[in-house]
């Protein structure tokens, strides 16, 4: 029986247990067998290899997170790490292999597929920013539970007539801030994409008191840089810096031309976790049993890829060309209407 290998790597998000369920149901109709490579590409580094069915999921399918557990190991930091792994698949009789996960852990599997290990990628990030494809598993629970954030934090604010910042997830994009932001009804967007100018939040926050309105609603990405500084934090695996904690940052950045601090708070991994929207399972599930469906077909080192509402095949190459960050102008109708007083 033909045995697909199945891995989750780098950050977690809701609705891979979606995909793995539907990968495991597409694979038992075909007469596949699935085997979960724990805890990302670490699992097939060091063999952790186990049976996948659906008893081992165990309705998993409704919870966030990962069953197979995740991590950020890097193969091609590894000495040898990618020529292990690839001699790892044949040794533990495995004949194809899935990875989910963003654009790092797709990047590994591409180069496995370089050294004939058939492979596919399923797009997997709360940060929506793998090319080719309109959206990510992760990405509509990551805004259902970014816009419910925000919007509860305008009562006390209101009360209170106090400003507040909000620092959201998304690294080097602003898509959940964007997305959120506009359907929470925040009066301003702070994204990677466009230099921030602290006197112009400044001068909005202003006229909105001058037209009485009590407080301003801030959105901010967390891969921000204020005064050319980026957020602080370690670096990880794939070379990547964590961000965290700008908006503090940005907050003194306020009470320097205002005199008073704004709140802040950063939301974190809270926009991470929890379990997922319908719309994001139906995604994951739709693109788990297409991956099957890949594999099959014998296209290998393609990433699944929805694409205005239709699910289709893209090559690894062409979808890790380029990180898919906000366009110009749909940053510029978000921020305009967020502004409106």
């Amino acid at each position: 029986m033909p045995k697909i290998g199945v891995m989750t790597g780098g950050g977690d998000s809701s609705a891979i247990n979606a995909a793995l369920t539907a990968i495991v149901k597409r694979a038992a109709g075909c007469g596949v067998e699935v085997v979960a490579l724990r805890r990302g590409w670490a699992g097939l580094l060091e063999e952790d290899a186990v049976p996948l069915d659906l008893g081992a999921l165990d309705e998993h399918v409704h919870v966030g997170g990962t069953r197979i557990f995740t991590s950020r190991t890097n193969l091609a930091k590894i000495e040898g790490g990618l020529e292990k792994a690839a001699a790892n698949l044949k040794k533990l009789g495995l004949d194809y292999l899935i990875a989910i996960g963003g654009d790092d852990t797709l990047g590994v599997a591409h180069k496995l597929c370089a050294m004939d290990a058939p492979a596919v990628g399923i797009p997997q990030t709360i940060d929506n920013d793998i090319g080719e494809t309109d959206f990510s598993i992760g990405f509509a629970t990551a805004i259902e539970v970014a816009t419910d954030a925000l919007r509860r934090l305008h009562t006390p604010n209101y009360s209170h007539q106090q400003d507040m910042l909000v620092e959201l997830m998304g690294r080097d994009a602003g898509w959940i801030v964007v997305y959120a932001g506009l359907a929470a009804n925040a009066h301003y967007l702070c994204v990677p994409e466009v230099p921030l100018d602290v006197d112009d939040l400044v001068a909005h926050m202003r006229a909105r008191r001058e037209a009485g309105k009590p407080y301003t609603l801030v959105a901010v990405s967390e891969g921000i840089t204020v005064g050319g500084q980026a957020s602080a934090g370690d670096v990880d695996a794939f070379g990547h810096a964590k961000p965290g904690g700008i908006v503090f940052n940005l907050a003194d950045a306020v009470k320097e031309r205002t005199g008073t601090k704004p709140r802040a708070v950063a939301l974190s991994y809270l926009v991470r976790g929890g379990a997922p929207s319908a719309w994001d399972t139906l995604l994951a599930t739709r693109m788990g049993a297409y991956a099957v469906d890949l594999l099959r077909e014998g296209r290998y080192d393609h990433m699944v890829a929805a694409r205005t509402g239709e699910i289709v095949a893209v090559p690894l190459e062409k979808a890790l060309a380029r990180n898919r960050t906000v366009p110009a102008e749909l940053y510029e109708v978000a921020q305009s209407l967020c502004k409106a007083i």
